[in-house]
């Protein structure tokens, strides 16, 4: 009997370790995804804050660990290597303080990574220049028209731009463009646009003519940052359970190798 629940104990493991070699290559997929994407808004942050670039390559180095110590449960689990079991209790006990370390830390910089959002906004408008083929400038242009707003606050941080109010015409961002249902006009989503001259003599840029989304950005970026990172964190905390049971499964394994006979280790 106790043979056997030695076996279902061993077969377990080896099949939380596959599972945790898996979520260890979501997690450094996540990683890979924030310094490789181009086309949200994660693209203006890597690229500007270096508490989010920092934060990449942790995904990265945690997932390539992980995924490295569910190969060697794996070994050590078919093979009943009491070494590579008890390594590997060890490094998982040392992954998961690294866990909860980060999580603590992410937890209270939360509100400083919020800030840190709205000053890298604030300053890509105020330094957006028409027709300058600029990949930060591409992705908020890109941001802007997704999700349908303007600015960060509201379409009032554009006038903290000063090559755009010093036009005399009426005068705005394109991706801005409040686009009705019955407007076919296409129009480029990058720098800024003239709208059409009325009847009426203009000479300045005013802003509460402008046809485009008054919501600023802020809130809705915030809430699409917090779902992937809900997403993110999600997985981790799933690691974080398997990483529980795997520990408790390779000590207890672990203890009956101590008492079997050595002769079906494998030697090296």
């Amino acid at each position: 009997m106790g043979s056997a629940c030695i076996k279902v104990t061993k077969y377990f493991l080896f099949l939380f370790n596959l599972l945790f070699f898996v979520l260890g290559a979501v997690i450094l997929g996540f990683g890979v995804w924030i310094l490789a994407d181009r086309s949200s808004f994660i693209s203006v942050l890597q690229t500007s804050s270096t508490s989010l670039k920092a934060g990449a390559y942790v995904f990265i180095g945690v997932g390539g660990f992980t995924m490295l110590m569910g190969f060697l449960g794996c070994i050590g689990a078919v093979n009943e290597v009491r070494c590579l079991l008890g390594m590997y209790f060890a490094f998982l006990l040392l992954i998961l303080i690294a866990q909860v370390t980060a999580g603590v830390l992410f937890y209270f910089n939360m509100g400083k990574l919020k800030q840190e959002m709205g000053s890298i906004v604030t300053k890509l408008i105020q330094n957006y220049t028409d027709g300058h083929e600029d990949s930060l400038q591409e992705t908020w242009d890109y941001v802007q028209a997704q999700v349908k707003c303007c600015g960060w606050v509201s379409f009032y941080n554009w006038t903290e731009n000063a090559e755009l109010m010093n036009r005399i015409n009426i005068t705005y961002p394109c991706s801005c463009k409040n686009k009705s249902k019955d407007d076919s006009s296409i129009l480029p989503q990058t720098g800024f646009c003239e709208a059409p001259v009325g009847n009426g003599t203009q000479s300045s840029n005013n802003p509460d003519e402008w046809p485009v989304y008054k919501e600023g950005c802020m809130e809705k970026v915030q809430a699409w940052l917090q779902e992937n990172l809900g997403i993110i964190l999600g997985v981790c905390v799933g690691v974080a359970v398997i990483e529980l049971l795997g520990m408790l499964l390779s000590i207890s394994l672990c203890r009956h190798v101590h008492s079997e006979d050595y002769s079906k280790v494998p030697k090296y």
